[in-house]
């Protein structure tokens, strides 16, 4: 094992940069993939409501699987191994895609590309804490959420260009072969460099974590983290909106979009580095701040509506990025793979829940959505300040 040299804030932060880099172009390819799968699903078969129940099964799966491969990757301590089985099915599934014949075989690479991304996010989250420990957690993982945002932004643009000039979608999809094969080959060289990136964190007797069973502060938290994302209204949703009310011009609603994996990529490092200076209160902040963006987008007109999304993208960097170092700072780090999975099970779950209700609310009464969006986030409020003084009386 190597020792000294890999326990410095400079081997720390490299090994989140590059770890980011990975995120960037997975992210060229899987999130380019996805804005274009629905109506490939379409042109090769599928009925709305097949391709609505294969979006819904994927990220079911998605965020259940993690359950499993967090326990797995603390209980072999294979973090690089699971890292790697995920992103290489993740990668693969994608550009396989150009040679789908029919409906239900493009369905099913969708749902295995979910599954690489369940199987591999709980690993490498606990790789990343690990040199989260040494830079600070909050600036680490949001650093490494910016990178990710990046390779959001690009992928969709690089495939709205390829349909702009008229190439199909199989060929759109088998560009984003280029992509994944970055990323593996980033990642097999990542490995080479830190075969053992728990030896960036030096453990120390540290009695503010507990396990997970009896970590009082870590089930109060998911549930008030569940119920934001119970609150959160999905990006289809909105542009539903925006596209049945023409608050924004077609062309917009994408541009829309990339706007606010823009905003969510600089607010996630600046957040990131505020709750390591300030701490849990960040958060609270930002999620009664962002709770805000329902009036915002489905009430107001074209500024508005812009102004909404961007607090709606605000809170997810925020939850994308705190809710990781928070996590990581609440558990050993033997166990964070099995929390990171419980936690993104928990959340996607109810995300999932709210989505469902929102939709159904949304052919009834705007006006109840709203409420409803915005009256679920703030009553997580009190409970995440019940954390904060756990938290604080433990320091």
């Amino acid at each position: 094992m190597k020792t000294s040299p890999d326990i410095t804030h400079k081997a720390a932060l490299k090994f989140i940069v590059i770890m980011g880099i990975i995120s960037l172009f997975a992210d060229i390819t899987y999130e380019g993939a996805r804005s274009i799968t629905g109506p490939y699903l379409a042109v090769l078969g599928a009925s709305a409501t097949a391709v609505g129940f294969v979006a819904g099964l994927g990220e079911f799966i998605g965020y259940s699987l993690r359950l499993v491969s967090g326990y797995l990757a603390d209980r072999t301590a294979k973090y690089w191994t699971i890292t790697i089985i995920g992103y290489t099915l993740n990668m693969l599934a994608v550009p396989l895609l150009a040679f789908a014949g029919h409906w239900w075989i493009a369905a099913t690479l969708i749902i295995l590309e979910r599954m690489g991304k369940a199987i591999r996010n709980p690993a490498r989250d606990a790789m990343l804490s690990h040199a989260g420990a040494k830079v600070g957690m909050g600036w680490g993982f949001g650093l490494h959420e910016a990178l990710d945002q990046i390779g959001a932004i690009t992928g969709p643009f690089a495939i709205a260009a390829a349909l702009y000039f008229k190439e199909s979608y199989s060929f759109s999809f088998a560009i984003l072969a280029i992509p994944a094969c970055i990323t593996l080959i980033i990642l097999f060289y990542a490995r080479s460099l830190y075969p053992h990136p728990q030896l960036l964190e030096v453990e120390q007797q540290n009695l503010h974590t507990q396990a997970i069973r009896h970590n009082q502060p870590f089930w109060i938290y998911l549930v008030g983290a569940s119920l934001i994302a119970a609150g959160y209204a999905d990006f289809p949703l909105i542009a539903f909106h925006f596209q049945k009310t023409i608050v924004l011009p077609t062309y917009w609603i994408p541009i829309s979009y990339g706007i606010a994996m823009g905003v969510s990529g600089l607010a996630a490092p600046l957040l990131g580095y505020w709750y390591d200076k300030v701490g849990f209160v960040v958060l609270i902040f930002v999620s009664i701040f962002s709770a805000f963006f329902a009036p915002l987008v489905f009430f107001g007109g074209f500024k508005m509506a812009l102004a909404g999304v961007m607090l709606w993208s605000i809170g997810m960097g925020a939850h994308e990025t705190l809710m990781r170092a928070i996590v990581a700072k609440m558990i050993p780090s033997n166990k964070r793979a099995s929390a990171y999975g419980i936690f993104n099970a928990g959340y996607g779950f109810f995300w999932f829940l709210g989505s469902v209700a929102m939709g159904m609310l949304y052919d009834e009464s705007i006006l109840a959505l709203v409420i409803f969006s915005m009256v679920i986030q703030l009553s997580a409020i009190p409970l995440l300040w019940i954390v904060m003084r756990r938290q604080r009386q433990l320091v």
